[in-house]
């Protein structure tokens, strides 16, 4: 099959959640594990709202509309429980958080779509209205996310498949958290302290004692990769390696048809279990699983 990461493809899995108020940014940054209070207009931020026990319980992509606005863009499955428990600790400081989803009009730009072409992660452009977060590449094409008003005209550009889309989404090995994987990993399991995800020097918001424990104790024991599988697998199924079939060794966090066949899929694997071995979905005749290379270094390598 002749494909190509390259066009516009709407995004209606995903939602929005509006912080606005005088002490938006401020808030955020007393919740989420990336710096929000040197947010700058062209940047954005990768983050994640975890439990007090340091457990991710939503992902974003952060960015400012204007001073007073921030906009939070997750998966649109765990927008509501997400929004409940936030809103929960907005307590005194000036800050409204709302789903500002139908507000909204999202679409990925791939190849040569993205205006521009290829820039760092995470930093942002405006277009008139629209906001455009560059995002990590995938199979070696630039992409971005497109945020802007609903009453706004689509960006111009060769339509993309939405299933290409999901699949430059596993294949840049960055996680987006959806409902089976919510509080199943630390920050870390997802490798989200090599892309841009957790900020380590900024002060207290919930669970920053585990991700710090787990950073700079030595005691992180899973990572993030990706694999393929020839057969379809599910979000949250266990993964075994064949040589103890009693005990998981990790998780399957997202996955997306691959262009040549069967499926590609971020897994967060035990780091041991992927030394020796072949690993497998599910204990009983799953479906192989064969890792392929990460697309960027982890931390401890850099």
């Amino acid at each position: 099959m002749t494909y190509s990461l390259n066009g516009i493809a709407p995004l209606s899995h995903l939602g929005v959640i509006r912080v606005e108020g005088d002490d938006a940014a401020k808030f955020l940054h007393g919740q989420l594990t990336q710096d929000f209070a040197l947010l700058g207009m062209d940047q954005a931020r990768l983050a994640a709202f975890l439990s007090a026990k340091g457990r991710m319980q939503a992902s974003f992509i952060g960015f400012k509309r204007g001073a007073a606005e921030v906009l939070l863009v997750c998966s649109r499955d765990l927008l509501p429980p997400t929004l409940k428990r936030l809103s929960m600790f907005v307590l005194r400081a000036k800050a409204k958080l709302t789903d500002a989803t139908h507000d909204f009009a999202l679409f990925g730009l791939a190849g040569e779509a993205v205006p521009g072409g290829s820039q760092p992660a995470w930093t942002k452009t405006d277009l008139g209205a629209a906001s455009i977060v560059h995002l990590y590449p995938a199979d070696g094409q630039p992409r971005a996310l497109w945020v802007a008003p609903a009453s706004e005209p689509a960006p111009a550009g060769p339509a993309l498949d939405a299933a290409l889309w999901q699949w430059s989404e596993v294949k840049s090995g960055v996680a987006t958290l959806t409902t089976p994987v919510v509080e199943a990993f630390v920050p870390q399991m997802l490798n989200y302290e090599s892309v841009g995800g957790v900020n380590f020097k900024k002060g207290c918001y919930p669970g920053q004692e585990v991700v710090a424990r787990s950073q700079f104790r030595g005691t992180l024991k899973r990572r993030a990769y990706i694999a393929h599988a020839a057969a379809e697998v599910a979000v949250g199924a266990e993964v075994f390696n064949t040589t103890d079939l009693e005990q998981p060794c990790g998780t399957v966090v997202q996955v997306a048809a691959a262009p040549g066949g069967g499926f590609d899929t971020i897994v967060s694997l035990q780091i041991s279990a992927t030394q020796e071995g072949s690993l497998q979905v599910g204990a009983d005749n799953g479906a192989a699983l064969a890792l392929l290379p990460l697309p960027y270094p982890l931390l401890e390598d850099i």
